[in-house]
C-alpha cells in the first residue's frame, strides 16, 4: 500500500512548525541566571561580613591583650606596693606592741598608785560612825576571847552593854539594826546557864587527892583480932594459954591468909599485880589532870573524853563497894553532867550586824 504523498508532505511541515515553536523558548536558563547572581551576591556578602567580624574580633583581641598586659603590669606594681606596705605595717605593729607594753606597765603602776591613794583616802576620810563600828567590833572580839579563856560570860556581857551604850549615844538611824542585835544577844546570854569552872577545878583536885586512897578491886583486907576489933584488952587466961594452942592458932591464921575467896566482876582487876597498882593510880591521876588541862584550854571534847576514860578505869579496877570509890564515882558523874553546860553562847548576830554596818548597807 502506497503512502499518501500529501501525508508525507504535511508531516514534515508539521514537524518543522513544531520545532520552530519549541526551540525559541529558553525560559529555564533565563530564570537560573538571576538566582545564581543572587547566590553569588549573598555569598560575597557573607564573606564580607565574616571578614568584617574577623577584623573586629582581631581588633578586640588586640585591645584585650593590651589591657591584660597593662593589668598585669599594674598588678605587679600593686604587689610591690603591697609588700612594701605590709613590711611597713609589720614595723609599725612591732613599734605599737612595744609602746603598748610600755603603756601597760605604766597603766599597772598608775592603777597600783590609784589603789593606794584610794585606800589612803578611805582611811583618812573614815567617818566617826565607821570608827565607832570598828572599835565596837574589836572590843567584842576581845571580850569573846577573854570569855573563852576564863570560862565566864561576864567580859562578854560587859562589852555588849558598853557597845549598846555607845550606839545609843551615837543616835544614828543606820546603827539601829546593830542596837537590836546587841539587845538580843544580851538577852540570850543572860538566859543561858553556864557551869562554874572554878567549882569543877576544885572537884578535880579533890578527886586527884582521893585517888591515892581508893581501894583496888583485888586488894587483900587486913584481918584483925576479935579483941582488937572490939577494943578490948587481952584476957589473962589467953596470956597463960599453953604454948601448943598458940602455935596452932598462929598456923591456922597463916593458912587462912593463904587462901581468899572473893567475887570480882572484871577479870582485868583480878590479874592486876600489887606492883602495878602504883601505875594504875598514876594513870588515873593523869587522866584527871588531862581533863583539867582540857577544861582550862576550853577543849571540852578532850576533857569529856578524859573524864569518861577515868570513869571506866574507876569502875573496872577499883572496889565498887568502898565508900571512897562511890564518892569518886559521884564526883565524876557530877563533873560529866556539868561539863555539858560549859559551851559559851556566841554573839554571831552582833558580829553580822557589825559587818553589815561596816559595809555601809
Amino acid at each position: 500500500m502506497n503512502p499518501d504523498p500529501t501525508a508525507e508532505s504535511t508531516a514534515p511541515a508539521g514537524a518543522a512548525s513544531a520545532a520552530e515553536a519549541v526551540t525559541p523558548v529558553p525560559a529555564p536558563q533565563a530564570a537560573a541566571q538571576p538566582v545564581a547572581r543572587a547566590l553569588v551576591l549573598a555569598v560575597g556578602a557573607v564573606a564580607l561580613l565574616a571578614l568584617l567580624l574577623s577584623a573586629l574580633l582581631w581588633q578586640r583581641l588586640s585591645a584585650t591583650q593590651e589591657q591584660l598586659a597593662r593589668q598585669s603590669a599594674d598588678s605587679g606594681t600593686h604587689a610591690i606596693e603591697a609588700r612594701t606596705m605590709a613590711r611597713q605595717a609589720q614595723d609599725q605593729a612591732r613599734e605599737l606592741a612595744a609602746r603598748l607594753a610600755v603603756m601597760e606597765s605604766r597603766l599597772s603602776e598608775v592603777a597600783l598608785q590609784r589603789a593606794q591613794l584610794e585606800e589612803l583616802m578611805q582611811s583618812l576620810s573614815r567617818s566617826r560612825d565607821e570608827n565607832l563600828v570598828v572599835d565596837i567590833e574589836s572590843a567584842i572580839r576581845l571580850a569573846q576571847q577573854q570569855a573563852q579563856l576564863t570560862g565566864s560570860v561576864e567580859p562578854l556581857l560587859a562589852a555588849l552593854k558598853t557597845a549598846e551604850q555607845r550606839v545609843t549615844r551615837a543616835a544614828q538611824p543606820r546603827l539601829t539594826p546593830l542596837q537590836r542585835a546587841i539587845a538580843r544577844d544580851v538577852a540570850r546570854i543572860k538566859a543561858t546557864t553556864v557551869s562554874d569552872t572554878p567549882a569543877l577545878l576544885v572537884k578535880m583536885d579533890e578527886l586527884v587527892r582521893l585517888a591515892d586512897e581508893l581501894p583496888l578491886a583485888n586488894a587483900v583486907a587486913v584481918a584483925t583480932a576479935p579483941g582488937a576489933a572490939a577494943g578490948l584488952k587481952p584476957r589473962r587466961e589467953d596470956s597463960v594459954a599453953s604454948w601448943w594452942q598458940r602455935s596452932l592458932q598462929l598456923v591456922g591464921d597463916e593458912l587462912r591468909g593463904l587462901v581468899r575467896v572473893s567475887r570480882i566482876e572484871q577479870p582485868e582487876a583480878a590479874l592486876l599485880s600489887p606492883e602495878q597498882s602504883f601505875f594504875l593510880r598514876e594513870n588515873f591521876k593523869l587522866k584527871l589532870l588531862n581533863a583539867r588541862l582540857g577544861l582550862l584550854s576550853r577543849q571540852l571534847g578532850s576533857a569529856r573524853a578524859d573524864l569518861a576514860s577515868a570513869s571506866i578505869s574507876l569502875g573496872k579496877y577499883f572496889d565498887p563497894t568502898s565508900r571512897k570509890t562511890q564518892t569518886a564515882a559521884s564526883l565524876l558523874q557530877q563533873m560529866q553532867g556539868q561539863m555539858k553546860t560549859l559551851e559559851l553562847p556566841r554573839v554571831d548576830e552582833t558580829l553580822a550586824a557589825l559587818t553589815t554596818a561596816a559595809a555601809g548597807r
